[in-house]
This record gives C-alpha cells, sequence and structure tokens, in this order.
C-alpha cells in the first residue's frame, strides 16, 4: 500500500514537472529585432534609457499578436543587415527602406510607413534646393549603410559623401563645418533642427520611400507571420495609433 502511494506520488511530481518544462518552452519565445536607436521618433532611448518609438512600439504590438516576447538589440545601422544574415537577430527594424541593393541581402515585409529624406543646411547657406547640390562640389554628411548614404553616393560620388555612425554625429559635423549639408529622413531631421539653433531643413524633399522590416533571406515562414500581423494592426487602426502618437 505504501510503495504504491510513493509511486503515484513520485509520478505525480514526474507529470508535474514535464509540464512545468513543456509550458515554460511554450511561454520562452523570443524574436530579437536589430536596430539602431538613433533615429527618433522611429527608435531612440527615452529617460529610462529604454528604447522607444515608433519601430519599438510596433515590433512590440506584432509580438503580441505573434504570442512571441521581444528582445531588442541596438547596433550600428550598416550591421544590421548582417545580424539578419547570420541569424543573430530575427528581424531588422530601424526606419529601413525597401531598396535593390538590400533585396539582394536580405527580403522586406509589406511597408508599414512612408518616409521622405531631406537635406539640412545652416541658416544663410547657398544651398537653397536640392537642385544646388550638382552646381558646386558641396560636402554631403549621411549616415552610413542609409539609404540617404547610398542614394548621395550614386547621385553625386563617393568622394563628395561622408558617411557618420548617426544622424546626430553628421549634424554635429554640418555644425564644425566639416560638410555642408546632411540628407536624413524627414522626421529625425526635424528633431536634429529643433535640438540645433541655426540649422533647416529645405523646401524640396530629396527622395520618398517606404519603410519595412527585413528578415533572412528566404524565411518565408516568418515572413508571412509578419506580414500576417501587420495587416492585422493595420487594418485595427494600431499602426496608425502609434505613428500618430509620434508624428504630429
Amino acid at each position: 500500500m505504501k510503495l504504491t502511494k510513493i509511486l503515484c506520488l513520485v509520478l505525480a511530481v514526474l507529470s508535474l514537472s514535464l509540464c512545468f518544462v513543456a509550458c515554460g518552452n511554450d511561454e520562452g519565445k523570443v524574436l530579437k529585432m536589430a536596430t539602431n536607436a538613433y533615429f527618433q521618433p522611429y527608435e531612440y532611448y527615452d529617460a529610462n534609457n529604454q528604447i522607444v518609438g515608433i519601430d519599438a512600439e510596433i515590433a512590440a504590438a506584432i509580438c503580441e499578436y505573434l504570442g512571441y516576447e521581444l528582445e531588442i538589440i541596438d547596433m550600428e545601422f550598416d550591421s544590421i543587415i548582417t545580424s539578419i544574415q547570420e541569424g543573430s537577430c530575427d528581424f531588422g527594424m530601424a526606419g529601413m527602406t525597401v531598396s535593390p541593393e538590400r533585396l539582394v541581402d536580405v527580403d522586406f515585409t509589406s511597408s508599414y510607413a512612408t518616409g521622405v529624406q531631406v537635406v539640412i543646411v545652416k541658416e544663410g547657406s547657398a544651398i537653397t534646393s536640392v537642385d544646388d547640390l550638382t552646381d558646386a562640389d558641396y560636402k554631403i554628411g549621411v549616415q552610413l549603410g542609409t539609404t540617404g548614404d547610398i542614394y548621395a553616393t550614386d547621385d553625386y560620388g563617393a568622394d563628395r559623401v561622408v558617411s557618420y555612425n548617426n544622424g546626430n554625429s553628421a549634424v554635429l559635423a554640418l555644425i564644425g563645418g566639416s560638410v555642408d549639408c546632411v540628407i536624413l529622413d524627414n522626421e529625425p531631421a526635424k528633431k536634429l533642427v529643433e535640438a540645433n539653433p541655426g540649422l533647416k531643413i529645405l523646401d524640396t524633399s530629396y527622395a520618398d520611400e517606404d519603410y519595412a522590416i527585413c528578415v533572412q533571406k528566404g524565411n518565408s515562414e516568418l515572413l508571412e507571420d509578419l506580414n500576417r500581423a501587420l495587416d492585422a494592426l493595420t487594418k485595427d487602426g494600431t499602426i496608425d495609433a502609434i505613428v500618430n502618437k509620434y508624428i504630429k
């Protein structure tokens, strides 16, 4: 009788332990997001040293919809695609534009936001429109690996383009006179101009583009899941609400 009771107790404990292991594995699913947290309002550090912004909130909503936990990993912008290719991160989200060059290395979801590349200059600059960039050998500051970097290099030549690790460094170079202008996405450009008196954004835009999430080439399962989540969150108004929270 005692042996039977002990055996039942052991089996019960073993069964409970297996349940905890199984449940723990199911609940511990994590998606790692690669980003560059110097691109306000899409991703940046708040006063509590937490990464927040449009991309961070949309990624969190996507992970909640799909039943994953989100881990955000901050890195240099031009390291994001490499991290996706190598599999150290699951997806990249950093105000990233779909371009033919990037499509060679990664796959992209449907677009979740639109962006505009603009030109920042000093007040009183001889550069008054985008067309002026073709008229003289102006030095152009960009963020390394961005579409602004790619487009400017194609349009004006690598000898005229100076790449920096983030937009803020490029703007500081403009203030210091190392470059004559900076090409950057409109929203972070507005934040940087607000924070640095004496700068302005030209009225004419440099390029229009679509932002999307990148995943490892051929990872169709994750791509389909992300697109499914984006579609649902677009239809229910979640994405618009997040964007409107940061962009007035």
